[in-house]
């Protein structure tokens, strides 16, 4: 280790900070740290362990540097980012890859040594007059199997407050692996601010360097940037799971309960907009995470933890009707983050869907908000459409027991969910596991809406809702996911989900709580309690189980015609699809395996020879009848 490093971070974070850092005995690590201590130049250090001390003393420093301010619930605090720092920048998040690495057209990406020299350009001095935090924490339970430690350099009390809520402590976790370099690293840099918020957006980066497990943000403060643990870090475990042989995946984690006391996990990969954390949110059932799952084999079973221990949730349309647990969280006392919503002259929140009134002026992202009153003739909303609350999940009244099972919990199903106006039933199961991965995870498509992109109805693929996040070719990560059931005893089940088909008119043909039925059905034939009907792109419910459980979970009578409304097999469309998805993996796709195109066209023979039997339009009535006779 260079002497000059030791001395320097002696200066900077003191003889006690310094004893934090050698304890961990990982020369690695320090080597790290004081390179950008170095780089980054800050006034001084602090250096973080795993004691509640340290986190109230970061979240102090948020409420006394101003990015963050007490609203009126004991608590609750309030962070606004700038006007034009509101979201995820896709574009300027980039891996960096050396020349002759390659992950796919579909990836965005830059030449490795030009960004490592862009980046440190802007992170030079970067911290000068401001203290740097660093951080441990833990992705997924400590002391597991699961355990990924990380180490998060910022100089954001934002950032870090915010990691102290949704990330489990890792500092005792780093005294476990000695002097492994086998840890992500994240370096954040929020830039010059003013008015509290990041000025030079226009050097907003966000880079990820794979070959050194390493994430750089520059420039930015909204936590989606900046909060490296989160998509970030997720981009790096799936690089890393690939390698390893696990996988790393954009689920929700659930605990669906059965019959006579029993309890079947349940992941789920939803795109956005298409009911994944309203699925983990189910009422009567538990939620293990809301976001993303590591998934390994032990024992002989899939196993899953979630990632997190805190939701980073949009607050949009969150009301006490619809979303009681989250509504309750946010409204006592504890410790909660929102961001970029209206506080009104009484020091109270407000946001879109909130279901109260709104206020006639207050304080937003923009600054003072008056209703009515637009500058340039722009109207502002009162809140942002894409702000956010901060909570632990430990404060959700519905968390499961299992959260922080080193083992994780045994998975019995996984569910792909899209948003589909005219195909997709509401519910239906895969043949088996290559038919489920392929056909309804790496097939997955989902509708856009008119509220986001002005034009409903466009499908946008979609495989296993995570294609924003791969770091591996396509192609390796679907054999990947193949390859992943081998020698597993139990292996789960695969099911589709499509809260959003509509009749001809237009109309939704089930309600938002009927998502409670199907998760119920998937819970008893994960487990062989119920039989099913086969048809061509695989197995659907039986009109009796169904009415039974609507009964019973809704207090709803479930009519004939509504089952054969939704759940009859439309083979244009079917056959449509399948065109689709055939037509991305040859184009778009240079690593497709042969597998793939194989299943794709058993089913549309499958498809092809029922519709010769039925023609376009089988209802699940007349396959039950044909195998009766």
């Amino acid at each position: 280790m260079p002497e000059n490093f030791l001395e320097l971070l002696k200066t900077k974070c003191g003889q006690d900070g310094l004893q934090r850092l050698t304890s961990l005995n990982n020369s690695k690590l320090i080597n790290f740290i004081g390179k950008y201590v170095e780089h980054c130049n800050p006034d001084s250090v602090c250096i973080c362990n795993d004691s509640d001390k340290d986190k109230f003393y970061i979240r102090n420093k948020a409420l006394e540097s101003k990015e963050e301010k007490s609203i009126a619930t004991e608590g609750h605090t309030i962070h606004f980012d700038g006007a034009n720092d509101q979201a995820r920048d896709k574009a300027n998040t980039k891996y960096l890859l050396a020349p002759d690495a390659d992950l796919g057209a579909s990836l965005n990406s830059t030449d490795r040594e030009e960004g490592l020299n862009e980046v440190h350009e802007f992170l030079k001095d970067s911290m000068e007059g401001k203290e740097m935090k660093v951080l441990f924490f833990c992705l997924g339970p400590t002391n597991s199997e699961f355990s990924l430690p990380c180490v998060q350099i910022t100089d954001s009390n934002y950032v870090a407050h915010s990691e102290y809520i949704l990330y489990r402590r890792g500092y005792e976790q780093f005294k476990k692996i000695g002097d492994s370099d086998q840890f992500f690293k994240f370096v954040h840099a929020a830039g010059v601010l003013e008015n509290g918020v990041s000025k030079n957006v226009d050097k907003r980066r966000v880079y990820i360097d794979l070959e050194e497990q390493t994430v750089y943000s520059t420039n930015t403060q909204y936590a989606g940037n900046t909060v490296g643990l989160k998509k970030l870090a997720l981009r790096l475990a799936i690089n890393k799971a690939s390698k390893e042989g696990w996988l790393a995946e954009h689920m929700m984690l659930t605990g669906v309960h059965g019959p006579k006391g029993r309890k079947s996990y349940f992941t789920g990969a939803f795109p956005s907009a298409c009911g994944k954390t309203s699925t983990a949110m189910l009422t009567g059932e538990t939620i293990v995470g809301d976001d993303i799952a590591y998934l390994r084999k032990i024992d002989g079973n899939v196993n899953a933890v979630n990632v997190e221990c805190g939701i980073f949730g949009i607050i949009r349309d969150v009301n006490a009707e619809d979303d009681p647990v989250i509504w309750n969280v946010l409204n006592s006392e504890g410790e909660v983050i929102v961001s970029n919503i209206l506080i009104d002259e009484r020091n109270q929140p407000h946001w879109l869907g909130d279901g109260r009134e709104t206020p006639k002026k207050g304080v937003n992202y923009a600054g003072e908000w008056i209703e009515g009153k637009n500058p340039d003739g722009k109207e502002i909303p009162f809140a942002h459409k894409n702000a956010r609350y901060t909570v632990s999940l430990y404060d959700l009244e519905n968390r499961d027991e299992q959260i922080d099972e080193p083992k994780g919990v045994e998975l019995k199903g996984i569910i792909y969910g899209g948003r589909d106006s005219n195909n997709w039933p509401p519910v239906q199961q895969a043949f088996d596991w290559t038919h489920g991965v392929i056909t309804m995870g790496a097939s997955l498509e989902s509708e856009t809406t008119a509220a986001t992109l002005g034009q409903e109805g466009v499908r946008q693929f979609s495989p296993m809702a995570n294609l924003d996040f791969v770091s591996i070719p396509l192609g390796q990560y679907i054999i990947n996911y193949l390859k992943f059931a081998d020698g597993v005893k139990s292996i789960p089940a695969i099911f589709s989900v499509n809260y959003f088909l509509k009749d001809t008119e237009g109309k939704y043909l089930t309600g938002m709580d009927a998502k409670r039925v199907w998760i119920k059905w998937m819970e008893l034939r994960a487990n062989n309690d119920v039989d099913a009907i086969e048809t061509p792109t695989g197995h659907i419910p039986i009109y009796s189980d169904l009415k039974e459980l609507f009964g019973n979970v809704l207090n709803k009578n479930y009519t004939g015609d509504e089952y054969e409304q939704q759940f009859t097999i439309k083979i244009p469309a079917n056959l449509e699809k399948i065109e689709r998805i055939r037509e991305i993996y040859t184009t778009k796709v240079s690593d497709t395996p042969d597998i793939l195109f194989d299943v794709l066209a058993e089913q549309e023979q499958r498809l092809k020879s029922a519709r010769a039997v039925y023609g376009n339009y089988i209802s699940p009535n007349q396959i039950m009848e044909s195998k009766a006779s």
